[in-house]
């Protein structure tokens, strides 16, 4: 059968003047006010370093622009004349993938102001403070062989279980040297970090600025189990012991919330520090104070809205329950934290964002929080 020979379209034809003829002066008008912003081409030849590329980003699409808009706000964030509290929430194995130093740096340049963290991530920073290292594996390993040799294996990074055994109950054995009683997770990790000297370590910098570390699950991590054998041993001996007491650490970050003229969010990953920055700022009525939520935000996660689950929901989403902010200027990249933090913070560090910003100083009477102050 012969094909039928279709007449190709002018292109010249296909105009506003012809088949678009339709559209209104005002319809017009708006058309050329959405399509007045070109993507603009990533530059290679003309980026000098990752504050260069970041940047960058800004005028790309998909994920790049969010990750360029996400460094944008935390910029915004360090340069508001109200100074903000940057409060992070640190969750994912983060240590494991080699952001130690990243996170450390944060706190050493002046870009955050307190820590929601899971307990594993503290863990394994105070572990590569006593010396122990994480080591490169295979995600394709022989897990039943990695048992036999008491490796243990997250993802594709290995760690050696007798080390981390040896840490845990180093853990529980320095607990026996604290006065009997009930911590929030801050004191115990403030506590905690004096036994180490590691520049390097996130809970030794954190100390040494004053910068709270809250771990409001501190018990599902290897300090739990540190501190579960402190707990065995003083049942079995008759006497009293540490104990984390979560409620304090709601307590005591709420009042870091109240007392401070704002504040602004920055979630890497979601999980439990997330939930917990978030109630800290819904909690602050027991103070009868209305926040009115944080001031900017940014999450940068995998996980995705439409499962619902908090990790993945929108900061939109969290306007709804009063956590951020109905004005609030927020963005999300949706890039594995590996990748976009890194980027996002060396963006921070090169541009010397934290640089005019005075340090905070907490003062504390556990478990209240008498003052803010700045120097």
């Amino acid at each position: 059968m012969e094909r039928r020979k279709v007449k190709k379209a002018d292109p010249n034809k296909i105009t506003d003047a012809g088949i678009f003829c339709k559209l209104t002066a005002a319809q017009h008008k708006t058309k050329q006010e959405i399509l007045s912003t070109p993507v603009e081409p990533i530059d290679l030849e003309n980026i000098n370093g990752v504050d260069d590329l970041v940047a960058a980003f800004r005028g790309a699409s998909i994920q790049a622009r969010r990750i360029g808009e996400c460094a944008e706000v935390w910029e915004k964030m360090a340069a508001d004349p109200e100074r903000p509290t940057i409060i992070l929430g640190l969750a994912g194995p983060l240590v494991a993938a080699g952001l130690r130093k990243v996170i450390r740096d944060l706190i050493a340049h002046n870009l955050i102001d307190a820590i929601v963290s899971t307990g594993a991530i503290m863990y394994q920073d105070y572990y590569q403070a006593k010396g122990y290292l994480h080591y490169v594996g295979s995600p394709d390993a022989e897990d039943t062989r990695l048992r036999d040799l008491y490796i243990d294996r997250i993802y594709d990074t290995y760690v050696d279980e007798a080390k981390f055994w040896e840490t845990d109950c180093g853990i529980g054995k320095f607990a026996d040297t604290l006065k009997p009683g009930n911590y929030s997770s801050r004191m115990f990790l403030e506590a905690l970090a004096g036994t180490v000297s590691d520049e390097q370590s996130i809970l030794v910098t954190a100390r040494k600025h004053g910068i709270p570390i809250f771990a409001p699950a501190i018990n599902d991590s290897s300090i739990g189990i540190g501190l579960t054998e402190h707990y065995h041993r003083c049942l079995k001996e008759g006497r009293k012991g540490v104990t984390i007491d979560s409620i304090q650490d709601n307590y005591e970050l709420t009042q870091v919330v109240v007392k401070s003229k704002c504040t602004s969010a920055v979630y890497i990953a979601g999980g439990v520090p997330k939930n917990f920055i978030n109630d800290s700022v819904v909690m602050s009525y027991i103070f009868d104070r209305d926040t009115g939520g944080h001031r900017y935000a940014i999450q940068l996660t995998t996980d995705v809205p439409h499962w619902g689950g908090l990790s993945g929901s929108t900061l939109s989403e969290a306007t709804s329950w009063g956590k951020v902010s109905k004005k609030a200027t927020h963005q999300m990249a949706f890039v594995e934290p590996s990748v976009s933090l890194p980027l996002i913070a060396g963006y921070l560090i090169k541009k010397e964002s934290g640089k005019n910003r005075s340090r905070i100083v907490f003062n504390w009477t556990p478990p209240a929080l008498n003052g803010i102050s700045f120097k």
